[in-house]
Parts: C-alpha cells; sequence; structure tokens
C-alpha cells in the first residue's frame, strides 16, 4: 500500500512539470522557496527548492509532530504536569522563550501551546525531555520521523533549531513536514491559527503575520536566526469552485519579518488565482470492471485506493480526459490493491499525467475445471 501511494504521489507531482511552466510564477524575494497544493500533493512553482538551508525555529514543526504523536498514542496526557529543567530553563536567553520556571511544574498542553504559538525554544526542551526522557533521545525520534516522511535532506541536533552543524533542511522536505502536521494531527493543527498565548502573565503574539493580514491563513510556522535568515512556512485553506484546497507556501532566507510576510502572500495568491484543483475519482470508486480469466468470479472493479485530484492552470480543466491502459488479459490469482493498468489523463493529445490503476478486490483461482474452461476460450481468441 504505502509503495502505490509513493507512486501516486511521483507521478501526480510530474504534472507541475509540463503544464505548471505555461503560468510564470512571480518574482520571489527568497533563497528558497516552494509552493505545494495540498490537496493534490503537486508543487505549482519553486526556486532552489533542495538547497540545503538551516531550519531555525521550523525545526519545531517536527518538535510539535513527535509530542503530537505521543498524546495520540497516549503516551503523554495533555494535563500531565512535568518539572521544567535547568537546562530548558537555561536555553539561550537571547532566543524566544514561553518563560517556564524549574520552581513551576507545567503542563504538557500549555507546553504544546507555548512551542507553536510562541515559538519558545525552552517549551522545546522541556517537551522533548518530558517525551523521551532526554532531548538527545528526542531528536533520535524526530530523525526517525524524518526518514519514515521520506524528508530526504534533512537533519535534526535539537529540539528548537537554533544553529547546529546537524541541523539541515530544504524547502521540499519542509513543504512535506508542514502537510504531515495538517493532514497527520488535525485537532493539535489548530494551534498553529491562534494568534497569541499567555502564559505566566506574559502575553505573547504569534509571529504569523499572515494571520491578521489573510483569514483563509491557518497557519504554520515562522523562523529566524541571523544566519538562516527570516522563514516562514504559511497555509491557507480557501473554497473554490471546484471545492476546498489548501496551498502551502515555504518561504526561505528573506531579509525581513515583513519581507517573509509580503512574498508568502505572494505566493499563495497566485496559485488561488491561476491554478485548479479537479478531483478526478474518488477512493474505492471503480474506474472500470474488466473480465478475469480463470477466476473465481467473472470481473474484478479496479480504481484507486485515495480520493485522485490534479491541479492544472485555469481553464485546462475542461479539456481533460482521461485514458485507462489496462493489462490484459487478467489471469487470477488478482491480488487486492496490485497494479493492473494505468490511467493517463490526457489534454490536447498529451499526457498530462499517468495514475496507477490497482485491483479494488480479491479474485481467487477458479476450480480446476473453471481453469481449464478458460484456458480454452483464451487459446481460442
Amino acid at each position: 500500500m504505502k509503495k502505490f501511494l509513493a507512486a501516486i504521489a511521483a507521478t501526480v507531482l510530474s504534472v507541475s512539470c509540463a503544464f505548471a511552466q505555461s503560468v510564470p510564477p512571480p518574482t520571489i524575494d527568497a533563497k528558497s522557496w516552494l509552493l505545494l497544493d495540498a490537496t493534490s500533493g503537486q508543487v505549482l512553482a519553486s526556486h532552489e527548492a533542495d538547497m540545503r538551508v538551516e531550519p531555525a525555529s521550523l525545526a519545531k514543526l517536527m518538535t510539535a509532530y513527535v509530542v503530537s504523536s505521543a498524546l495520540k498514542e497516549k503516551r503523554l496526557d495533555p494535563n500531565q504536569m512535568v518539572n521544567v529543567s535547568v537546562r530548558a530553563w537555561k536555553v539561550d536567553k537571547s532566543s524566544s522563550k514561553m518563560f517556564i520556571d524549574p520552581a513551576t511544574p507545567v503542563k504538557i498542553n500549555d507546553l504544546l501551546y507555548g512551542l507553536i504559538i510562541q515559538s519558545g525554544n525552552d517549551a522545546a526542551v522541556a517537551l522533548a525531555e518530558a517525551t523521551a526522557g532526554t532531548e538527545d533521545t528526542f531528536v533520535s525520534l524526530m530523525n526517525r520521523e524524518a526518514e519514515r516522511m521520506g524528508m530526504k535532506s534533512s537533519h535534526f541536533a535539537n529540539a528548537h533549531g537554533l544553529p547546529d552543524p546537524g541541523n539541515y533542511t530544504t524547502a521540499t522536505d519542509l513543504a512535506t513536514l508542514a502537510t504531515h502536521v495538517i493532514y497527520d494531527h488535525p485537532e493539535d493543527y489548530k494551534i498553529y491559527s491562534i494568534k497569541e498565548y499567555t502564559y505566566n502573565k506574559i502575553r505573547q503574539q504569534n509571529r504569523n503575520r499572515l494571520l491578521w493580514l489573510d483569514p483563509t491563513v491557518d497557519g504554520l510556522k515562522t523562523g529566524h536566526t541571523s544566519s538562516a535568515g527570516y522563514c516562514l512556512i504559511s497555509t491557507a485553506h480557501r473554497p473554490t469552485a471546484s471545492g476546498d484546497r489548501r496551498l502551502v507556501a515555504v518561504v526561505l532566507g528573506t531579509i525581513s519579518d515583513q519581507v517573509r510576510s509580503q512574498e508568502s502572500q505572494k505566493l499563495l495568491n497566485w496559485g488561488f488565482q491561476n491554478f485548479d484543483t479537479v478531483k478526478l475519482y474518488a477512493k474505492n470508486q471503480p474506474v472500470a470492471t474488466p473480465e478475469v480469466w480463470k477466476g473465481s468470479q467473472g470481473q474484478v472493479k479496479i480504481g484507486f485506493t485515495k480520493d485522485i485530484y490534479v491541479t492544472v492552470p485555469k481553464g485546462v480543466a475542461e479539456k481533460m480526459k482521461p485514458v485507462l491502459e489496462r493489462k490484459d488479459p487478467l489471469i487470477a490469482p488478482v491480488n487486492q490493491n496490485s497494479k493492473v493498468g494505468i490511467m493517463k489523463v490526457m489534454v490536447d493529445g498529451k499526457a498530462l499525467t499517468e495514475l496507477p490503476v490497482v485491483s479494488l478486490e480479491q479474485v481467487n483461482q477458479a476450480t480446476i475445471f473453471g481453469r481449464a474452461w478458460d484456458s480454452m476460450r483464451l487459446w481460442m481468441k
């Protein structure tokens, strides 16, 4: 199943290469950037997206993800009180903090809010220690998750993202991480849209300025160090004529807070204004029921095991034509989820994308007499 979903992602991403190029992207004042349609999984435009960069506080997205996973698996409780270590309290005094104190135990839930909204480096260390015992052990969990997500060009050395040679990532990998944060833990994702949070009588605002400027933006995270520059991963969810869409913009290495916000807004608006995302097929919707030879049943339903969306420049959607190419004849046994063909989405005679089509059900072999009969029928065809 994982291989099939990976194949879907790889083929859908290729759509942008041929067709998104027909829509010139905006000029973005950043060292590295990428715009992803999270609904279809397509990259609409990018610049130096695979350049290795310092994540700064964007690393906290992975910290929050690992903590959310622990909460989901009941290894942590949101109301659990934890003691604040001196290590957490003493984290770089000049960096962003939520101002926890070793003298005052704090709830896991407060730490998670302080991490996401206030970007507290002290909260990152405290959560790491509460989750895994030590920050070093927690970092190993971060890297394990990065590997599982396919973040092949990323590595984490600490829970907060402060400068370290072992902290590096790319815009491509950060877009992958952002989509997992959004879709894997939807309840905790709601925290990213909160504009301010007060802890220890200290009120701090979310540094994502787009939360004030664009009501469709509901996340995600800012980052800044002198070496990384000003960075922002933002996402907007907007209704369209063809259904709701979500875009994710990754903008890295700008010169100021204002620039990272305006360039991110520019990317999001460009993506919504110039592209449509179309649902081609629903999960488990049969696209055909071809004949099966030598099987316990005469036909098999084939299709996709997830909803299939494609993002195309405006005006192209109505020209799309799906063409199914099958592996005929289909001879039992036909295993459920096994690839049985390819769906080519054509536009003006050219393949927009190719999607693997699988069997939606299991078809076992027929009896010896049934197999013999179909063998004769095949021979006579």
